[in-house]
């Protein structure tokens, strides 16, 4: 989910009936777009998983535990099809709560913390306005900031998904059953907070390319003497497109490595380096980057809807309140990013 902060082409004072009106817009679109977005993410975790799965009953140190096994999927497709026909098409959404959670908590910490960051940035609406640059330096400070709110979600959505796996104990009965467990066997700390770094690796240059990409898109595309507001729905999806695949590009490696970390308990005491170079060692770039394929793939109509729709909701607000009409700049419509 996304939220989106609109800029004022005067010297418009932030309410909070702008932050409910973005939270809104942002939620609606996020929405939508998780929807498309969750089975494919599934296949992803699934994918960067299936190598580790199997020796989670294994007493092995994990230093003495070999990461490269036989492939339990041939790839993305064989993989979307082994789920559906072992667990039903419902399986591909297991946990999808905790991510849809997630992304309102993501979404709300993310506005404000871009906007504060904006604000110290000397950002004056109608005044000064920041460059794409400072834009996605905002987008990516205020991206390392929501990932601690983020995290818990990540390690719950996870569980889930691999539960998926042929190769994977299913040892919790539902979403409440596996945040009890996590919390009782490993604390909340080392619980719900594991694989933080590899979040902040994947959160802060992801959303530096998220804010940047659309943002660079859309005033590209912003006629001479125009405003956002004359810039149609197929710029906001090619916008939203271009963003989703520059986010899971920037460094896909490190949600590779959260979702080992996350998923199987031998790496839950690993630093993230330590699996990185684990994982490289056993099977080369292919394996950081097993999944990148769907994730792209998904990201770009996922990401693109999020846009679509947030545009379509805030076309609404405007038509029931008519101060803001006058509320968008030229160069309005600075984004904030979820997972």
């Amino acid at each position: 989910s996304r939220c989106v902060e609109v800029r004022s082409r005067s010297k418009h004072v932030w309410t909070m009936a702008d932050g409910y009106r973005d939270f809104i817009a942002g939620t609606v679109g996020g929405f939508s777009g998780k929807l498309v977005d969750y089975p494919f993410d599934t296949v992803k975790v699934l994918l960067q998983t299936q190598n580790s799965l199997g020796s989670q009953t294994q007493q092995k140190s994990p230093k003495h535990t070999k990461i490269k096994q036989p492939p339990v999927y041939r790839g993305a497709i064989h993989c979307l099809k082994h789920t559906i026909k072992t667990n039903g098409v419902l399986s591909l959404y297991k946990g999808l709560p905790a991510p849809l959670l997630g992304s309102m908590a993501e979404n709300s910490v993310l506005f404000l913390s871009y906007g504060e960051v904006k604000r110290r940035l000397g950002e004056k609406p109608g005044e000064k306005e920041l460059s794409i640059f400072e834009l996605a330096c905002s987008g990516a400070v205020a991206g390392g900031i929501a990932s601690f709110f983020l995290n818990p979600f990540e390690v719950i959505k996870v569980q889930m998904q691999v539960m998926n796996s042929s190769n994977a104990v299913r040892k919790y009965n539902g979403l409440i059953d596996c945040v009890i467990q996590t919390v009782q066997k490993e604390g909340v700390v080392k619980g719900l907070y594991r694989g933080q770094i590899s979040l902040l690796y994947r959160e802060i240059p992801g959303n530096f390319c998220w804010y940047g990409v659309y943002e660079s898109v859309c005033f590209s595309q912003i006629p001479e003497g125009g405003t956002k507001r004359d810039l149609g729905t197929s710029t906001h999806l090619l916008g939203g497109a271009s963003a989703g695949v520059a986010y899971w590009t920037a460094f896909y490696p490190a949600d590779t490595v959260g979702s080992q970390i996350r998923a199987n308990p031998l790496y839950a005491n690993r630093g993230f380096v330590s699996v990185f170079l684990d994982i490289l060692r056993a099977e080369g770039w292919a394996g950081l980057y097993r999944g990148w394929g769907i994730t792209a793939l998904r990201a770009a109509p996922a990401h693109a809807l999020i846009f679509a729709m947030y545009e379509k909701t805030m076309d609404l607000f405007r038509r029931f309140d008519p101060k803001m009409k006058d509320s968008i700049d030229k160069r309005s419509g600075s984004i904030s990013h979820s997972s």
